[in-house]
């Protein structure tokens, strides 16, 4: 039998010559063996002790996963130039922001990279690869609507003083005062079926915010359907965290405390508005950003919440250095050049320009600085002072002349806002204001006497006016908060047109309710058109898109304080169904593309404001009157709640400068 080891053989003249079988190796052969096996083994040992994926990991699945994660993550860096700017949290860059001014940056290659990075996020699908680790609070995935949750929170005060209580105050510095807001929704002997309402409401909220958080955090809105960030939005794709800033108070009036203090901290940790490279809207960031910090401080007195407010107003005053001080549409806070809207022209938007005066004036009284209610005050008295055609004003005026721009007129898209600012402004003030109530009262008397058409059935609506003279038959879903602004000027100063603006705040809010009624979704499309036989509908396909707008919801909100009419609330309970059955997904509220589909396409996008606005204006609509009391609080355009000057106790105020002490050896 032929033996594995090697023999060998010698030969003599080719002939074998007899020799005992070797059945060991030579000498070298045996360290060849030695070397090959030691070095095995200390490979071996290596692995064991030293490679962190074999000591932690219990699986080599999770290991090799672990090893797919650092290559994903590590991918975009072999693709470009290390970035500019790190995120805080982790080592991934921040998409679209860059540090201005260091050495050796050139403006063409930032911004090529930046776009580059968005690029490769928005294609590879990539989720937030930093987000904070939490409990998720059980939750319907599917558009069945909401599980049924506990309803005890909903008699819990959002804060409380006595020991009993939970302390949800959040973590990190305060301010001198520390009273803070108590909300209560309901009483303890509410209805049931309101309590359900409410609660509905509530858990919408969650699933919005839980998704948001799983994959979006830190970004500014979310893709529910893709699950993943949205960096097309408003604000670009840079980590301004719009959704939690738009969120807090929602969170707040709610009662979700972990919530809320998990957006504080993102707040006080990583907002830094003055280290954004790209264009931000003056308008838009003053009703989210400002006024949502500014509400949050009224809320709970935590300081953090108004320096943020001033930190990030002051990066948009550079803006407001115009001939005429009308501010510019755009400003980006790094560079501190300011631009218009590229379709705009020249021109400033009026409800843009005429949608500061609320936050900059308080922003003001709590910071003991002027210079933000001078800002505002120069831009009343360009609006005031300019010649107005038809007593209207136009939906474009230029900044540096202070011209107005193309003879367009509209409550909705464009102008809306303004005239909203003038009628809360002298609210705001406990009526101090009265130069913005007179400026209402006169356009909103040319508005409705030149503007307020009927239909052959009977809506009644807000035409567009063009050029001065030719109307426009058709209604944009921006200008349903009008309903509710007519009802609080009738409700608050008896005059000639008091009687007038609350007829015409039914009107405008049944109108409203007609656009989501004849929809296949019940929800309302973004304009709607009477033209022949058409009524209440939109005919372009642009127009027949539900973004999650809030404008109907809060003028049924507003009439359902004032009115008591059950209508309302019953409005909002089948605007609520309709959110559930058409806009929920597994990841969180999509908009619709079309409300005339009955199994409609969803855009998408979760908007910051749903959470701002939306479930806020619902949620009010079926707690008590005693939650934010129309008395004691006046909601901005965003509908964050800021409170009226010398009634409620949280305006918060700061003490007036002390004077100035003459020098003893002055005479």
């Amino acid at each position: 039998m032929t033996g594995i080891l090697p023999t060998y053989q010698r030969f003599v003249n080719g002939v074998p010559v007899p020799s005992i079988s070797r059945r060991s190796f030579r000498l070298r052969e045996k360290y060849l063996i030695v070397s090959v096996l030691l070095t095995f083994g200390i490979v071996w040992l290596g692995a064991l002790f030293y490679l962190p994926e074999f000591k932690s990991s219990t699986s080599v699945n999770d290991s090799v996963y672990n090893v797919y994660k650092r290559i994903q993550k590590a991918g975009p860096e072999l693709l470009m130039p290390p970035p500019l700017a790190q995120n805080d949290v982790g080592d991934f860059p921040v998409v679209g922001i860059v540090r201005h001014g260091e050495e050796g940056d050139d403006p063409h290659i930032v911004e090529d990279r930046n776009r580059l990075r968005a690029k490769i996020e928005e294609d590879m699908g990539m989720k937030v690869l930093e987000r904070p680790q939490f409990d998720a609070a059980p939750s319907v995935s599917s558009s069945r609507g909401p599980s049924k949750a506990p309803v005890d929170a909903l008699e819990e005060p959002a804060v409380g003083n006595n020991a009993a209580s939970k302390d949800v105050s959040p973590s990190g510095p305060k301010a001198e005062a520390s009273d803070k807001y108590v909300a209560v929704a309901l009483t303890s002997d509410a209805d049931p079926e309101i309590r359900h309402k409410l609660e509905t409401v509530k858990e919408m909220m969650r699933h919005a915010w839980n998704n948001y958080k799983l994959y979006a955090w830190g970004k500014n809105e979310l893709k529910p359907i893709s699950k993943r960030a949205h960096l097309s939005s408003v604000f670009g794709g840079g980590e301004l965290g719009a959704t939690i800033v738009d969120g807090l108070d929602t969170l707040y009036l709610m009662g979700m405390h972990d919530e809320f203090r998990e957006g504080r901290d993102w707040v006080a940790e990583h907002l830094h508005i003055g280290e954004v490279d790209s264009d931000l809207s003056v308008f838009e960031t003053t009703i989210r950003f400002v006024g949502g910090l500014l509400s949050c401080y009224a809320l709970t007195g935590d300081a953090v919440f108004k320096d943020k407010a001033a930190e990030v107003a002051d990066a948009l005053l550079p803006a407001f250095e115009t001939p005429t001080g009308l501010p510019y549409a755009l400003i980006n806070p790094s560079t501190k050049v300011g631009r218009q809207y590229h379709w705009s022209g020249p021109n400033s938007i009026l409800s843009e320009v005429g949608t500061l005066h609320m936050e900059f004036t308080y922003l003001s009284d709590v910071t003991g600085k002027d210079v933000y209610r001078q800002k505002v005050d120069r831009i009343r008295e360009v609006l005031n002072n300019a010649e107005k055609p038809n007593d209207l004003y136009p939906n474009f005026i230029n900044p540096r002349t202070g011209q107005w721009g193309q003879k367009h007129i509209s409550l909705g898209a464009l102008g809306d806002s303004f005239y909203e600012y003038l009628l809360k402004a002298w609210l705001v003030s406990d009526r101090e204001d009265s130069q913005a109530r007179v400026m209402f009262d006169a356009a909103m008397q040319a508005a409705l006497d030149k503007m307020l058409r009927v239909s052959p059935s009977g809506l009644a609506y807000l035409a567009e006016v063009k050029y001065g003279r030719v109307f426009e038959e058709k209604m944009d879903h921006l200008s349903c908060f009008a309903g509710g602004m007519f009802a609080l000027a009738s409700t608050t100063l008896e005059n000639s047109l008091s009687e007038r603006y609350m007829d015409v705040a039914k009107k405008l809010t049944h109108t409203c309710h007609e656009s989501y009624a004849r929809a296949d979704t019940k929800l309302g499309p973004e304009a709607f058109r009477f033209s022949g036989a058409v009524e209440a509908r939109a005919q372009k396909s642009n127009e027949k898109v539900y973004l999650l707008r809030p404008e109907t919801f809060e003028s049924y909100f507003i009439m359902w304080r004032l009115t008591r009419d059950q209508k309302y609330r019953d409005w909002g309970w089948e605007a609520v169904q309709a959110l559930e059955k058409h806009c929920r997904v597994e990841g969180g509220y999509t908009g619709l593309v079309n409300v005339y589909h009955q199994s409609p396409q969803g855009d998408d996008v979760q908007q910051s404001y749903f959470l701002a606005e939306t479930l806020k204006y619902l949620y009010l609509l079926f707690a008590d009157d005693s939650l934010l009391s129309l008395d004691e609080w006046v909601l901005n355009t965003e509908a964050h709640p800021l409170p009226v000057k010398n009634k409620n106790p949280l305006y918060r105020a700061a003490p007036p400068a002390p004077r100035p002490r003459p020098d003893d050896n002055t005479v």
